[in-house]
Protein backbone atom coordinates (compact mmCIF):
# COMPACT_ATOMS: atom_id res chain seq x y z
CA UNK A 1 0.00 0.00 0.00
CA UNK A 2 1.72 3.21 -1.39
CA UNK A 3 -0.17 6.07 0.61
CA UNK A 4 -2.85 6.52 2.97
CA UNK A 5 -5.44 8.71 2.37
CA UNK A 6 -6.51 10.98 4.52
CA UNK A 7 -9.68 12.36 5.59
CA UNK A 8 -10.23 16.50 5.54
CA UNK A 9 -12.86 16.81 7.99
CA UNK A 10 -12.36 16.14 11.82
CA UNK A 11 -15.21 14.34 13.34
CA UNK A 12 -16.33 15.01 17.21
CA UNK A 13 -16.09 11.40 17.62
CA UNK A 14 -15.38 8.34 15.53
CA UNK A 15 -16.73 4.99 16.65
CA UNK A 16 -15.39 1.24 15.75
CA UNK A 17 -18.01 -1.13 15.33
CA UNK A 18 -21.80 -1.10 14.58
CA UNK A 19 -23.16 -3.56 17.52
CA UNK A 20 -24.79 -3.40 20.68
CA UNK A 21 -21.74 -0.72 22.36
CA UNK A 22 -21.56 0.99 18.90
CA UNK A 23 -25.02 1.78 18.11
CA UNK A 24 -25.74 2.67 21.00
CA UNK A 25 -23.18 5.27 21.73
CA UNK A 26 -23.56 6.23 17.90
CA UNK A 27 -28.03 6.67 19.44
CA UNK A 28 -27.04 8.93 22.29
CA UNK A 29 -23.99 10.97 20.70
CA UNK A 30 -25.99 12.11 17.62
CA UNK A 31 -29.33 12.70 19.47
CA UNK A 32 -26.80 14.97 21.54
CA UNK A 33 -25.70 17.06 19.20
CA UNK A 34 -22.08 15.62 18.04
CA UNK A 35 -21.10 14.56 14.64
CA UNK A 36 -20.23 10.80 14.91
CA UNK A 37 -18.59 8.72 12.17
CA UNK A 38 -18.59 5.20 12.16
CA UNK A 39 -16.45 2.26 11.27
CA UNK A 40 -17.51 -1.15 10.42
CA UNK A 41 -15.77 -4.06 9.15
CA UNK A 42 -18.49 -5.89 6.99
CA UNK A 43 -20.99 -4.41 4.15
CA UNK A 44 -24.31 -2.67 5.44
CA UNK A 45 -27.40 -4.66 6.05
CA UNK A 46 -30.92 -4.60 4.26
CA UNK A 47 -33.27 -6.53 6.52
CA UNK A 48 -35.44 -7.53 3.59
CA UNK A 49 -32.63 -8.66 1.57
CA UNK A 50 -30.66 -9.91 3.71
CA UNK A 51 -33.14 -11.58 7.14
CA UNK A 52 -34.34 -14.94 6.40
CA UNK A 53 -36.89 -15.80 8.92
CA UNK A 54 -39.61 -17.02 6.61
CA UNK A 55 -37.53 -18.91 4.17
CA UNK A 56 -38.47 -22.74 3.62
CA UNK A 57 -35.24 -25.12 3.27
CA UNK A 58 -37.27 -25.58 -0.35
CA UNK A 59 -36.05 -22.18 -1.04
CA UNK A 60 -32.67 -22.95 -0.59
CA UNK A 61 -30.04 -24.89 -2.63
CA UNK A 62 -28.35 -26.70 -0.13
CA UNK A 63 -31.60 -26.59 2.02
CA UNK A 64 -29.72 -25.02 4.40
CA UNK A 65 -26.40 -27.02 5.18
CA UNK A 66 -24.69 -25.38 2.75
CA UNK A 67 -22.20 -26.80 -0.02
CA UNK A 68 -21.11 -29.93 0.71
CA UNK A 69 -23.40 -29.84 3.84
CA UNK A 70 -20.41 -26.95 5.54
CA UNK A 71 -23.12 -25.13 7.84
CA UNK A 72 -24.29 -28.58 9.47
CA UNK A 73 -24.80 -27.56 12.88
CA UNK A 74 -23.16 -24.90 12.76
CA UNK A 75 -24.38 -21.23 14.15
CA UNK A 76 -23.90 -19.55 11.11
CA UNK A 77 -26.04 -21.74 8.62
CA UNK A 78 -27.56 -20.35 5.83
CA UNK A 79 -30.98 -19.57 7.32
CA UNK A 80 -29.36 -17.36 9.81
CA UNK A 81 -29.18 -13.84 10.20
CA UNK A 82 -26.32 -13.24 7.77
CA UNK A 83 -22.46 -12.62 8.14
CA UNK A 84 -22.00 -14.53 11.83
CA UNK A 85 -18.35 -17.18 11.22
CA UNK A 86 -16.71 -19.41 13.53
CA UNK A 87 -13.79 -18.97 10.76
CA UNK A 88 -13.28 -16.17 8.35
CA UNK A 89 -11.71 -16.45 5.18
CA UNK A 90 -8.07 -14.36 5.31
CA UNK A 91 -8.41 -13.02 9.02
CA UNK A 92 -7.79 -15.80 11.26
CA UNK A 93 -6.72 -16.09 14.73
CA UNK A 94 -4.64 -18.97 16.28
CA UNK A 95 -4.54 -21.04 19.95
CA UNK A 96 -1.89 -21.28 21.63
CA UNK A 97 -0.28 -25.17 21.96
CA UNK A 98 -2.63 -26.43 24.77
CA UNK A 99 -5.19 -24.39 24.52
CA UNK A 100 -8.72 -24.18 22.41
CA UNK A 101 -10.56 -21.16 21.86
CA UNK A 102 -13.17 -20.74 19.30
CA UNK A 103 -14.31 -16.52 18.26
CA UNK A 104 -17.32 -15.75 16.61
CA UNK A 105 -17.52 -12.96 14.74
CA UNK A 106 -19.52 -10.83 12.28
CA UNK A 107 -18.70 -8.50 9.83
CA UNK A 108 -22.06 -6.84 8.96
CA UNK A 109 -23.69 -3.77 10.42
CA UNK A 110 -25.18 -4.28 13.59
CA UNK A 111 -22.45 -7.39 14.46
CA UNK A 112 -24.07 -9.92 16.08
CA UNK A 113 -26.81 -8.32 17.35
CA UNK A 114 -28.36 -9.11 13.91
CA UNK A 115 -28.24 -12.91 14.87
CA UNK A 116 -28.16 -13.29 19.40
CA UNK A 117 -30.48 -14.67 21.48
CA UNK A 118 -32.12 -11.48 23.12
CA UNK A 119 -31.63 -12.68 26.38
CA UNK A 120 -31.67 -9.27 28.35
CA UNK A 121 -30.95 -9.78 31.73
CA UNK A 122 -29.37 -7.31 34.34
CA UNK A 123 -25.97 -8.11 36.15
CA UNK A 124 -27.32 -7.51 40.06
CA UNK A 125 -25.73 -5.33 43.05
CA UNK A 126 -24.12 -8.91 44.56
CA UNK A 127 -22.46 -9.70 40.91
CA UNK A 128 -20.84 -6.54 41.01
CA UNK A 129 -19.14 -6.31 44.47
CA UNK A 130 -18.41 -10.22 44.51
CA UNK A 131 -15.09 -10.06 45.46
CA UNK A 132 -16.06 -8.44 48.61
CA UNK A 133 -18.16 -11.40 49.35
CA UNK A 134 -16.12 -14.36 48.31
CA UNK A 135 -12.25 -12.85 47.89
CA UNK A 136 -11.79 -14.23 44.18
CA UNK A 137 -11.26 -11.53 41.10
CA UNK A 138 -12.19 -7.77 41.58
CA UNK A 139 -15.18 -5.42 42.61
CA UNK A 140 -16.30 -3.60 39.88
CA UNK A 141 -15.41 0.31 40.34
CA UNK A 142 -19.04 1.01 39.81
CA UNK A 143 -22.25 0.20 41.85
CA UNK A 144 -25.28 -1.38 40.40
CA UNK A 145 -27.47 1.49 41.51
CA UNK A 146 -24.77 3.96 39.60
CA UNK A 147 -25.85 1.56 36.43
CA UNK A 148 -29.46 0.84 37.15
CA UNK A 149 -30.53 4.27 35.81
CA UNK A 150 -29.01 3.24 32.41
CA UNK A 151 -30.57 -0.17 32.79
CA UNK A 152 -34.00 1.80 32.41
CA UNK A 153 -33.25 3.96 29.55
CA UNK A 154 -32.18 1.04 27.78
CA UNK A 155 -35.19 -1.53 28.07
CA UNK A 156 -37.33 0.98 28.34
CA UNK A 157 -35.81 2.67 24.65
CA UNK A 158 -35.61 -0.96 23.04
CA UNK A 159 -38.26 -3.15 24.77
CA UNK A 160 -37.63 -6.27 26.99
CA UNK A 161 -40.25 -8.60 28.18
CA UNK A 162 -40.21 -10.25 31.77
CA UNK A 163 -41.86 -10.06 35.09
CA UNK A 164 -41.55 -8.52 38.54
CA UNK A 165 -40.21 -11.33 40.29
CA UNK A 166 -37.94 -8.94 43.58
CA UNK A 167 -34.93 -11.59 42.74
CA UNK A 168 -31.82 -10.14 44.57
CA UNK A 169 -30.17 -11.93 41.81
CA UNK A 170 -32.06 -11.30 39.17
CA UNK A 171 -33.21 -7.61 39.14
CA UNK A 172 -36.60 -6.55 37.89
CA UNK A 173 -36.98 -3.59 34.92
CA UNK A 174 -38.95 -1.72 32.76
CA UNK A 175 -40.76 -4.81 31.37
CA UNK A 176 -43.41 -5.36 28.44
CA UNK A 177 -45.58 -8.36 29.31
CA UNK A 178 -43.59 -11.85 28.96
CA UNK A 179 -45.51 -14.17 26.44
CA UNK A 180 -47.42 -17.48 28.08
CA UNK A 181 -45.19 -20.58 28.47
CA UNK A 182 -45.87 -23.34 25.89
CA UNK A 183 -46.39 -26.86 26.65
CA UNK A 184 -42.94 -27.91 27.53
CA UNK A 185 -42.21 -24.64 29.84
CA UNK A 186 -45.49 -25.56 31.77
CA UNK A 187 -44.21 -29.39 32.07
CA UNK A 188 -40.78 -28.18 33.32
CA UNK A 189 -42.31 -25.53 35.41
CA UNK A 190 -43.94 -27.74 37.47
CA UNK A 191 -40.57 -29.95 37.96
CA UNK A 192 -39.02 -26.94 39.21
CA UNK A 193 -41.32 -26.29 41.75
CA UNK A 194 -41.42 -29.83 42.73
CA UNK A 195 -37.50 -29.73 43.21
CA UNK A 196 -37.75 -25.90 44.59
CA UNK A 197 -35.59 -24.31 41.90
CA UNK A 198 -36.91 -21.09 41.25
CA UNK A 199 -38.26 -20.80 37.06
CA UNK A 200 -39.60 -17.67 35.92
CA UNK A 201 -40.72 -15.57 32.96
CA UNK A 202 -38.01 -15.42 30.82
CA UNK A 203 -36.43 -11.30 29.93
CA UNK A 204 -36.01 -10.99 26.24
CA UNK A 205 -35.32 -8.03 23.78
CA UNK A 206 -38.79 -8.95 21.69
CA UNK A 207 -41.70 -6.85 21.77
CA UNK A 208 -45.07 -8.28 22.74
CA UNK A 209 -46.74 -4.72 22.09
CA UNK A 210 -45.80 -2.10 19.97
CA UNK A 211 -42.59 0.58 20.99
CA UNK A 212 -41.22 3.34 19.23
CA UNK A 213 -42.98 2.55 16.16
CA UNK A 214 -42.00 -0.78 16.38
CA UNK A 215 -44.20 -4.05 15.85
CA UNK A 216 -45.22 -6.51 18.13
CA UNK A 217 -43.51 -10.14 17.76
CA UNK A 218 -45.99 -12.08 15.15
CA UNK A 219 -44.53 -15.49 17.26
CA UNK A 220 -43.03 -16.68 14.12
CA UNK A 221 -40.27 -18.19 16.72
CA UNK A 222 -37.16 -17.35 13.98
CA UNK A 223 -35.35 -14.37 15.43
CA UNK A 224 -32.30 -16.17 14.91
CA UNK A 225 -32.57 -15.30 11.31
CA UNK A 226 -33.54 -11.87 11.78
CA UNK A 227 -36.88 -10.05 12.11
CA UNK A 228 -37.83 -7.91 9.24
CA UNK A 229 -40.03 -6.24 11.32
CA UNK A 230 -37.69 -5.12 14.15
CA UNK A 231 -39.88 -6.43 16.47
CA UNK A 232 -37.00 -8.19 18.07
CA UNK A 233 -33.97 -5.87 19.11
CA UNK A 234 -30.70 -5.41 16.74
CA UNK A 235 -28.15 -2.73 16.76
CA UNK A 236 -29.16 -1.66 12.68
CA UNK A 237 -32.79 -1.53 13.00
CA UNK A 238 -32.95 -0.11 16.34
CA UNK A 239 -29.93 1.81 17.31
CA UNK A 240 -28.37 3.13 14.24
CA UNK A 241 -31.55 4.51 12.72
CA UNK A 242 -32.41 7.00 15.10
CA UNK A 243 -28.58 8.01 14.53
CA UNK A 244 -29.00 8.41 11.08
CA UNK A 245 -32.27 11.31 11.43
CA UNK A 246 -30.26 13.38 13.25
CA UNK A 247 -28.31 14.09 10.07
CA UNK A 248 -25.01 13.40 12.19
CA UNK A 249 -23.75 10.36 11.41
CA UNK A 250 -21.60 8.89 9.17
CA UNK A 251 -21.63 5.05 8.25
CA UNK A 252 -18.11 3.85 6.68
CA UNK A 253 -18.66 -0.10 5.63
CA UNK A 254 -16.32 -2.62 4.57
CA UNK A 255 -13.43 -0.57 6.92
CA UNK A 256 -11.05 -2.78 8.63
CA UNK A 257 -9.74 -0.58 11.44
CA UNK A 258 -5.44 -1.56 11.84
CA UNK A 259 -4.54 1.27 14.32
CA UNK A 260 -5.64 4.23 16.25
CA UNK A 261 -3.00 6.88 15.70
CA UNK A 262 -1.46 8.76 18.93
CA UNK A 263 -0.55 12.57 18.98
CA UNK A 264 2.35 13.73 20.34
CA UNK A 265 0.40 15.36 22.83
CA UNK A 266 -0.50 11.52 24.17
CA UNK A 267 -4.35 12.17 22.70
CA UNK A 268 -5.59 9.56 19.99
CA UNK A 269 -6.43 11.81 16.80
CA UNK A 270 -7.11 9.64 13.95
CA UNK A 271 -7.53 5.59 13.04
CA UNK A 272 -6.27 3.73 10.31
CA UNK A 273 -8.30 1.64 8.69
CA UNK A 274 -8.17 -0.17 5.54
CA UNK A 275 -10.81 -0.36 2.76
CA UNK A 276 -11.98 -3.42 1.96
CA UNK A 277 -13.75 -2.89 -1.41
CA UNK A 278 -10.18 -0.87 -2.65
CA UNK A 279 -7.53 -2.54 -0.35
CA UNK A 280 -6.35 1.12 0.19
CA UNK A 281 -5.06 2.69 3.47
CA UNK A 282 -7.47 5.28 4.97
CA UNK A 283 -7.57 7.59 7.92
CA UNK A 284 -10.44 9.21 9.68
CA UNK A 285 -9.76 11.95 12.13
CA UNK A 286 -12.02 12.59 15.45
CA UNK A 287 -11.58 14.93 18.67
CA UNK A 288 -12.55 11.12 20.42
CA UNK A 289 -12.73 7.69 19.79
CA UNK A 290 -15.44 4.81 21.09
CA UNK A 291 -13.59 1.29 20.46
CA UNK A 292 -16.97 -1.45 20.12
CA UNK A 293 -15.87 -3.50 17.95
CA UNK A 294 -16.27 -6.83 20.70
CA UNK A 295 -13.82 -7.25 23.18
CA UNK A 296 -11.28 -9.36 21.76
CA UNK A 297 -11.65 -7.31 19.07
CA UNK A 298 -10.92 -4.21 20.25
CA UNK A 299 -7.99 -5.53 22.39
CA UNK A 300 -6.84 -6.61 19.27
CA UNK A 301 -7.04 -3.00 17.52
CA UNK A 302 -5.40 -0.98 20.82
CA UNK A 303 -2.18 -3.94 20.98
CA UNK A 304 -1.65 -3.27 17.90
CA UNK A 305 -2.02 0.39 18.22
CA UNK A 306 2.03 0.92 19.37
CA UNK A 307 3.99 4.45 19.61
CA UNK A 308 6.98 5.48 21.19
CA UNK A 309 4.69 6.79 23.96
CA UNK A 310 2.80 2.94 23.82
CA UNK A 311 5.26 0.44 22.40
CA UNK A 312 2.96 -2.55 24.52
CA UNK A 313 -0.06 -0.87 22.97
CA UNK A 314 -1.88 2.12 23.28
CA UNK A 315 -3.47 3.22 26.95
CA UNK A 316 -1.56 -0.17 28.06
CA UNK A 317 0.85 0.81 30.56
CA UNK A 318 -0.41 -1.42 32.99
CA UNK A 319 -0.27 -4.36 30.62
CA UNK A 320 -3.46 -5.37 31.39
CA UNK A 321 -5.03 -5.06 27.23
CA UNK A 322 -5.80 -8.71 26.45
CA UNK A 323 -5.72 -10.11 30.36
CA UNK A 324 -8.68 -11.00 32.62
CA UNK A 325 -10.54 -12.80 29.26
CA UNK A 326 -13.70 -14.56 30.02
CA UNK A 327 -16.93 -16.66 28.63
CA UNK A 328 -19.88 -17.96 30.04
CA UNK A 329 -19.00 -21.50 31.35
CA UNK A 330 -21.36 -23.60 29.21
CA UNK A 331 -22.71 -27.56 29.97
CA UNK A 332 -25.67 -29.16 28.32
CA UNK A 333 -28.30 -31.72 28.73
CA UNK A 334 -31.28 -33.48 26.80
CA UNK A 335 -34.46 -35.29 27.79
CA UNK A 336 -36.88 -37.52 25.92
CA UNK A 337 -39.99 -36.49 27.40
CA UNK A 338 -42.80 -39.50 26.35
CA UNK A 339 -45.92 -37.68 27.89
CA UNK A 340 -45.46 -35.22 25.14
CA UNK A 341 -45.78 -37.87 22.00
CA UNK A 342 -49.52 -37.95 22.79
CA UNK A 343 -49.63 -34.26 22.68
CA UNK A 344 -52.02 -33.37 20.08
CA UNK A 345 -49.86 -31.67 16.79
CA UNK A 346 -50.39 -27.59 17.27
CA UNK A 347 -48.80 -24.45 16.41
CA UNK A 348 -45.72 -24.36 18.25
CA UNK A 349 -46.59 -20.22 18.76
CA UNK A 350 -43.74 -17.89 20.54
CA UNK A 351 -40.49 -16.42 20.56
CA UNK A 352 -37.60 -17.21 18.84
CA UNK A 353 -36.23 -18.22 22.51
CA UNK A 354 -37.51 -19.63 25.44
CA UNK A 355 -40.59 -18.29 26.84
CA UNK A 356 -39.40 -19.09 31.14
CA UNK A 357 -36.17 -19.54 32.25
CA UNK A 358 -34.43 -20.60 35.92
CA UNK A 359 -32.31 -17.87 37.19
CA UNK A 360 -29.24 -18.67 40.08
CA UNK A 361 -31.48 -20.13 42.79
CA UNK A 362 -28.48 -21.25 45.34
CA UNK A 363 -26.91 -17.78 46.35
CA UNK A 364 -27.85 -18.38 49.48
CA UNK A 365 -26.24 -21.99 49.98
CA UNK A 366 -22.69 -23.26 50.23
CA UNK A 367 -21.70 -24.89 47.10
CA UNK A 368 -18.60 -26.45 45.84
CA UNK A 369 -17.99 -23.61 43.39
CA UNK A 370 -17.90 -19.66 43.70
CA UNK A 371 -20.94 -17.75 42.03
CA UNK A 372 -23.52 -19.28 40.05
CA UNK A 373 -25.51 -19.81 37.03
CA UNK A 374 -28.63 -19.95 35.26
CA UNK A 375 -30.66 -22.52 33.11
CA UNK A 376 -32.24 -22.11 30.07
CA UNK A 377 -34.00 -24.53 28.27
CA UNK A 378 -36.63 -25.02 25.01
CA UNK A 379 -38.17 -27.98 23.12
CA UNK A 380 -41.25 -28.93 21.20
CA UNK A 381 -42.61 -28.82 17.43
CA UNK A 382 -40.74 -25.97 16.73
CA UNK A 383 -39.29 -25.61 13.21
CA UNK A 384 -36.21 -28.39 12.81
CA UNK A 385 -33.11 -26.68 12.03
CA UNK A 386 -30.65 -28.38 9.44
CA UNK A 387 -29.07 -31.23 11.20
CA UNK A 388 -32.09 -31.54 13.88
CA UNK A 389 -32.53 -35.39 13.40
CA UNK A 390 -28.88 -36.45 13.28
CA UNK A 391 -28.66 -38.66 16.31
CA UNK A 392 -32.35 -40.17 15.30
CA UNK A 393 -30.88 -41.36 11.71
CA UNK A 394 -27.53 -42.62 13.60
CA UNK A 395 -29.70 -44.91 16.24
CA UNK A 396 -32.71 -46.18 14.03
CA UNK A 397 -31.94 -49.17 11.94
CA UNK A 398 -33.35 -48.73 8.40
CA UNK A 399 -34.38 -46.02 6.31
CA UNK A 400 -37.41 -44.69 4.07
CA UNK A 401 -40.91 -45.34 5.48
CA UNK A 402 -39.88 -46.57 8.87
CA UNK A 403 -37.42 -43.86 9.11
CA UNK A 404 -40.10 -41.16 8.70
CA UNK A 405 -42.38 -42.81 10.89
CA UNK A 406 -39.92 -42.81 14.02
CA UNK A 407 -38.67 -39.32 13.17
CA UNK A 408 -42.72 -38.40 13.52
CA UNK A 409 -43.27 -40.27 16.92
CA UNK A 410 -40.03 -38.50 18.56
CA UNK A 411 -40.61 -34.82 17.32
CA UNK A 412 -41.27 -32.42 19.57
CA UNK A 413 -40.53 -35.24 22.35
CA UNK A 414 -37.70 -33.39 23.45
CA UNK A 415 -36.30 -30.86 25.83
CA UNK A 416 -32.49 -29.31 26.02
CA UNK A 417 -31.11 -27.42 28.93
CA UNK A 418 -28.55 -25.61 29.27
CA UNK A 419 -26.34 -23.80 31.89
CA UNK A 420 -24.65 -20.46 31.59
CA UNK A 421 -22.36 -19.31 34.58
CA UNK A 422 -19.91 -17.32 35.71
CA UNK A 423 -16.17 -17.82 34.96
CA UNK A 424 -13.60 -16.54 37.38
CA UNK A 425 -10.67 -14.81 35.80
CA UNK A 426 -7.33 -16.46 35.76
CA UNK A 427 -4.13 -15.94 34.69
CA UNK A 428 -3.90 -18.63 31.84
CA UNK A 429 -6.45 -17.41 30.30
CA UNK A 430 -5.71 -14.55 27.70
CA UNK A 431 -5.30 -13.25 24.40
CA UNK A 432 -2.10 -11.59 23.03
CA UNK A 433 -0.53 -10.26 19.70
CA UNK A 434 0.59 -13.69 17.49
CA UNK A 435 3.97 -12.88 16.52
CA UNK A 436 4.32 -14.90 13.18
CA UNK A 437 0.33 -14.54 11.81
CA UNK A 438 -1.59 -11.65 9.87
CA UNK A 439 -4.94 -11.06 8.22
CA UNK A 440 -5.05 -10.83 4.57
CA UNK A 441 -4.88 -7.10 5.13
CA UNK A 442 -1.38 -7.19 6.51
CA UNK A 443 -2.87 -6.74 10.45
CA UNK A 444 -1.07 -8.91 12.90
CA UNK A 445 -3.83 -11.38 14.45
CA UNK A 446 -4.94 -12.20 17.91
CA UNK A 447 -3.50 -15.39 19.90
CA UNK A 448 -5.67 -17.09 22.88
CA UNK A 449 -4.28 -19.13 25.69
CA UNK A 450 -7.39 -20.55 27.64
CA UNK A 451 -7.92 -22.48 30.53
CA UNK A 452 -10.77 -23.35 32.51
CA UNK A 453 -9.78 -23.79 36.27
CA UNK A 454 -11.51 -26.71 38.95
CA UNK A 455 -14.22 -23.42 39.64
CA UNK A 456 -15.79 -23.77 36.09
CA UNK A 457 -15.54 -27.86 36.83
CA UNK A 458 -17.39 -28.16 39.36
CA UNK A 459 -20.09 -25.79 38.56
CA UNK A 460 -20.52 -27.92 34.90
CA UNK A 461 -20.91 -30.63 37.20
CA UNK A 462 -23.32 -29.35 39.44
CA UNK A 463 -25.15 -28.46 35.85
CA UNK A 464 -25.10 -31.95 35.01
CA UNK A 465 -26.53 -33.34 38.32
CA UNK A 466 -29.43 -30.37 38.17
CA UNK A 467 -30.61 -31.01 34.53
CA UNK A 468 -31.10 -35.08 35.66
CA UNK A 469 -32.68 -34.01 38.32
CA UNK A 470 -34.90 -31.54 36.87
CA UNK A 471 -35.85 -34.41 33.61
CA UNK A 472 -36.49 -36.69 35.72
CA UNK A 473 -39.35 -34.76 37.79
CA UNK A 474 -40.82 -34.12 34.77
CA UNK A 475 -41.37 -37.87 33.82
CA UNK A 476 -38.86 -38.03 31.15
CA UNK A 477 -35.15 -39.47 30.30
CA UNK A 478 -31.84 -38.33 30.04
CA UNK A 479 -30.33 -38.86 26.46
CA UNK A 480 -26.97 -37.48 26.29
CA UNK A 481 -25.20 -35.81 29.14
CA UNK A 482 -21.66 -35.93 30.42
CA UNK A 483 -21.88 -36.11 34.27
CA UNK A 484 -17.79 -37.76 34.31
CA UNK A 485 -14.74 -35.91 34.32
CA UNK A 486 -13.56 -37.81 31.46
CA UNK A 487 -16.64 -37.81 29.48
CA UNK A 488 -15.50 -36.54 26.37
CA UNK A 489 -13.32 -37.99 23.83
CA UNK A 490 -9.88 -36.92 23.33
CA UNK A 491 -9.45 -34.16 20.66
CA UNK A 492 -7.09 -33.62 17.54
CA UNK A 493 -4.34 -31.43 17.11
CA UNK A 494 -3.43 -29.07 20.23
CA UNK A 495 -6.58 -29.09 21.71
CA UNK A 496 -6.98 -30.13 25.40
CA UNK A 497 -7.91 -33.65 25.96
CA UNK A 498 -11.98 -33.82 27.00
CA UNK A 499 -14.44 -31.36 27.96
CA UNK A 500 -15.25 -32.70 31.76
CA UNK A 501 -18.77 -32.81 32.83
CA UNK A 502 -19.45 -31.46 29.34
CA UNK A 503 -18.39 -28.28 30.01
CA UNK A 504 -18.03 -25.91 26.88
CA UNK A 505 -15.45 -24.99 24.80
CA UNK A 506 -13.63 -21.59 25.32
CA UNK A 507 -15.63 -18.86 22.91
CA UNK A 508 -18.41 -21.34 22.38
CA UNK A 509 -20.73 -19.47 24.17
CA UNK A 510 -20.03 -15.81 22.82
CA UNK A 511 -19.73 -14.15 25.68
CA UNK A 512 -16.17 -13.07 25.74
CA UNK A 513 -15.71 -10.75 28.18
CA UNK A 514 -12.62 -8.51 30.18
CA UNK A 515 -9.58 -7.73 27.70
CA UNK A 516 -9.34 -3.86 28.47
CA UNK A 517 -11.13 -3.95 31.66
CA UNK A 518 -12.03 -0.56 34.02
CA UNK A 519 -11.21 0.11 37.65
CA UNK A 520 -10.10 2.30 39.57
CA UNK A 521 -6.51 1.17 39.96
CA UNK A 522 -4.14 2.37 37.02
CA UNK A 523 -1.87 -0.21 37.47
CA UNK A 524 -4.12 -2.92 37.44
CA UNK A 525 -6.72 -1.72 34.83
CA UNK A 526 -7.10 0.12 31.63
CA UNK A 527 -10.36 2.24 32.22
CA UNK A 528 -11.82 4.20 34.47
CA UNK A 529 -15.18 4.27 36.44
CA UNK A 530 -16.61 5.83 32.81
CA UNK A 531 -15.09 3.19 30.47
CA UNK A 532 -12.33 6.23 29.69
CA UNK A 533 -8.45 4.96 29.55
CA UNK A 534 -6.45 6.29 32.31
CA UNK A 535 -3.53 6.78 29.62
CA UNK A 536 -5.63 8.22 26.94
CA UNK A 537 -8.13 10.75 28.26
CA UNK A 538 -10.14 11.30 24.62
CA UNK A 539 -10.33 7.15 24.31
CA UNK A 540 -13.26 5.20 25.65
CA UNK A 541 -14.50 1.25 25.19
CA UNK A 542 -17.96 0.65 24.88
CA UNK A 543 -17.90 -3.09 24.38
CA UNK A 544 -18.20 -6.39 26.86
CA UNK A 545 -13.98 -5.75 27.09
CA UNK A 546 -14.57 -3.07 30.23
CA UNK A 547 -16.27 -5.84 31.76
CA UNK A 548 -14.50 -6.37 35.18
CA UNK A 549 -15.87 -9.50 35.87
CA UNK A 550 -18.02 -11.81 33.77
CA UNK A 551 -21.53 -12.96 35.80
CA UNK A 552 -23.98 -15.33 34.66
CA UNK A 553 -26.16 -13.26 32.95
CA UNK A 554 -25.56 -12.66 29.24
CA UNK A 555 -23.80 -9.59 28.34
CA UNK A 556 -25.46 -7.65 26.05
CA UNK A 557 -28.22 -5.83 27.75
CA UNK A 558 -25.20 -4.49 30.12
CA UNK A 559 -22.94 -3.48 27.47
CA UNK A 560 -25.92 -1.65 25.88
CA UNK A 561 -26.29 -0.06 29.47
CA UNK A 562 -22.46 0.74 30.24
CA UNK A 563 -22.32 2.36 26.20
CA UNK A 564 -25.15 4.85 27.26
CA UNK A 565 -23.40 5.78 30.87
CA UNK A 566 -20.20 6.32 28.82
CA UNK A 567 -21.72 8.21 26.02
CA UNK A 568 -23.75 10.48 28.53
CA UNK A 569 -19.80 11.58 30.24
CA UNK A 570 -18.57 12.23 26.63
CA UNK A 571 -21.37 14.28 26.12
CA UNK A 572 -20.84 15.77 28.95
CA UNK A 573 -16.82 16.23 28.91
CA UNK A 574 -17.10 17.64 24.78
CA UNK A 575 -20.05 20.48 26.28
CA UNK A 576 -17.11 21.32 29.16
CA UNK A 577 -14.20 21.38 26.41
CA UNK A 578 -12.10 18.42 28.01
CA UNK A 579 -12.56 16.36 24.86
Amino acid sequence: MSQVIRTPKVFDVCIIGSGAGGGTAAKVLTEGGLNVVMLEAGPLLNPRVDYKEHVWPYQLPHRGAGIGGQARHELNGEFLAPNGFWEIEGEPYTSAPGSNFRWFRSRIEGGRTNHYGRISLRISAGDMKARSRDGLGDDWPISYEELSPYYDKVEAFIGVFGSKENLADAPDGVFLPPPKPRCTETLVKKACDQLNITCIPSRMAILTKPVNGRAPCHYCAQCGRGCISASNFSSSQVMIPPAQATGRFTLIPNAMAREVIVGKDGKAQAVSYIDKTTRTEMRVHAKAFVLAASACETARLMLNSRSTLFPNGIANSSGVVGRYLTDSVGSNVTGYFPQLASVAPHNHDGVGGMHMYMPWWKGDRKNDFPRGYHIEFGGGRHMPGVGGFDGLCNEHEGYGASLKQSVRSKYGNFIGFSGRGEMIPNPDTYCEIDPLVVDKWGIPVLRFHFAWSDHELKMAKDMQETFRSIVEAAGGTVVDSARRADAAPKNAGNEPAGRPYGISEGGEIIHELGTVRMGDDPKTSVLNKNCQAHDVKNLFVGDGACFVTGPDKNPTLTITALSWRTSEYILDQANKGEI
